[in-house]
């Protein structure tokens, strides 16, 4: 399943991501590996989710959370 389709107060682990180079460089970056948990914390209306990622929140659009695939713990 992809990461837009956890509901708020659930957590993910990453188990793929399918992005371009440079946005899974720069999400790899911020601590977005595969085996990372994340927590899904806001969902707003435009798709936009913000996720609690390693202790930070970070806001991703909805084309970046459906390339994400996860698995809920």
């Amino acid at each position: 399943m992809s990461l837009n389709t956890i509901q708020i107060g659930q957590e993910a682990m990453v188990k793929k991501i399918e992005l371009s180079s440079q946005t899974l460089h720069r999400l790899r970056a911020l601590g977005m590996l595969e085996g990372t948990i994340v927590k899904v914390v806001q969902r707003k209306r435009n798709g936009t989710l913000v996720i609690n990622l390693r202790g930070t929140r970070f806001a991703l659009g909805k084309e970046i959370t459906r390339r994400i695939e996860v698995e809920t713990v």
